[in-house]
């Protein structure tokens, strides 16, 4: 099988590479590429940690679409040139390894950062939100946010609007806006209602469609503009 890998390094031109591999049963883009470093060419970069679907750090673009590279299988892939690039919206640092500094510089913006609040405390040490209540089931997808980035990477949004936080970010604050023991609900709620925030994602849902965690961020911004108008007529909470 035939892979074409995005390479560049600061000062060289960007470019697709060829690579051929031996496609064995059960083997992963990230094996192919583990192999190619291995044996055939050892200044190709990308990144992985834990290859098993936990860490997200092999996130990059294989065939046009946002991909974990540990999960998924060539077989399962077109029997043409597999096409293998870097995540879109990030900084490009070498071949397909990007810097992911923007998203927590969005969060930051975003003022995505719990804060405790009065009721963060109990007597036995930090409040728990029980597995079965209300609150916990409202957040309980959105949590498992592990942050890789495909979801800005498909975001059409973010490549039009540079100051629009991405979906990560807002999912995030919308964890953190259901969070009772949070204190900082305030001030995120004036942060959300910038110009160029919930107004402007359009709704297209790539993030959820690519997630691999299967949140859905499209639903989180939409809970975000929700509280968003209610609070607007005051009948919302902060």
């Amino acid at each position: 099988m035939v892979l074409k890998v995005f390479r560049w390094s600061p000062g060289s031109r960007e470019r697709l590479q060829k690579y051929w591999v031996k496609a064995l049963q059960g083997m992963t883009v990230l094996d192919a590429l583990v192999e190619l470093q291995r044996n055939s060419d050892a200044t190709l970069a990308f990144r992985y940690a834990c290859r098993v679907g936990m860490c997200g750090s092999c996130a990059m673009v294989v065939n046009g679409r946002e991909r974990w590279a540990c999960r998924t299988l060539l077989s399962n892939l077109d029997r043409g040139p597999v096409t293998v690039r870097p995540l879109y919206q990030f900084p490009l640092i070498r071949d397909l390894v990007v810097d992911m500094a923007p998203i927590k510089n969005k969060m930051l913006e975003m003022k995505a950062v719990f804060v405790p609040g009065r009721r963060a405390m109990d007597g036995d040490g930090f409040a728990l939100i029980g597995s079965r209540t209300r609150e916990r089931r409202a957040i309980d997808a959105a949590i498992e946010c592990i942050g890789c980035g495909m979801c800005v990477s498909a975001c059409t949004m973010v490549s039009h609007d540079p100051r629009f936080p991405g979906p990560a970010a807002l999912n995030r604050v919308f964890t953190l806006q259901r969070d009772s023991r949070d204190g900082a609900h305030a001030d995120r709620s004036q942060a959300v209602l910038a110009e160029d925030v919930l107004t402007r994602c359009h709704g297209q849902a790539n993030c959820t469609a690519v997630c691999p965690m299967e949140i859905s961020p499209t639903d989180s911004i939409l809970a975000l503009r929700r509280r968003a108008v209610l609070r607007l007529f005051g009948i919302g909470p902060r």
